[in-house]
């Protein structure tokens, strides 16, 4: 009979009990407060994962030590964050940045294009086994993708482009050579 008399004025104690006092949300905002590390910037990323990603694109081959010392956090709180965000996908690779005296030697442009819409895809494959082609891009407005195409000499460079204007499902292409770089991130 012990029990239920210790169960009973265990209930008792706890409608004595003032309420249990509310704590105010207050949300995490990056707006308002930028220093705070774990503001989640969407659902996988925080600020200090914004910052280590910066670091990994400007040198990806820095250290883990280097970026931890920028970073202001432990070696292996930078070695977690990179292992979660290529679980994540974040992270799907390393690659290499080519010295700016080769970079300057070739010769640069967008290719505008206008491609069938139902050759489209095929197109895109196509254009992707092209090993001068730096990037594809899908624009909206008179051109449907923007082939950006880096190569050796402005002959091999009219070479691809005739190789993209060649290509089954290319309907027009409008080429700008690249002048200069005023600034890349």
């Amino acid at each position: 009979m012990r029990a239920p008399e210790t169960l009973r004025s265990w209930l008792e104690h706890q409608l004595t009990l003032p309420p249990p006092r509310k704590r105010r949300y207050v949300p995490r905002d990056p707006i308002t407060r930028p220093d705070d590390p774990t503001i989640m910037l969407d659902e996988t990323t925080t600020q200090k994962d914004r910052a280590l990603i910066a670091l990994l694109r400007e040198n990806a081959r820095a250290s883990t030590a280097e970026i931890a010392r920028r970073l202001g956090v432990s070696r292996t709180t930078v070695q977690s964050r990179i292992e979660r965000l290529e679980r994540a996908g974040i992270v799907v690779g390393y690659t290499a940045r080519l010295a700016a005296d080769y970079e300057a030697g070739l010769v640069r442009a967008h290719v505008m294009i206008v491609a069938a819409p139902k050759l489209a895809p095929a197109v895109t494959k196509a254009l992707a086994a092209m090993p001068e082609l730096r990037r594809l891009l899908s624009v909206s407005g008179a051109f449907d993708m923007i082939a950006e195409v880096a190569a050796e000499s402005v002959a091999a460079l009219d070479a691809v482009i005739d190789r993209i204007g060649a290509l089954d499902g290319v309907e027009r292409t409008q080429t700008s050579v690249v002048l200069s770089t005023r600034f890349e991130r």
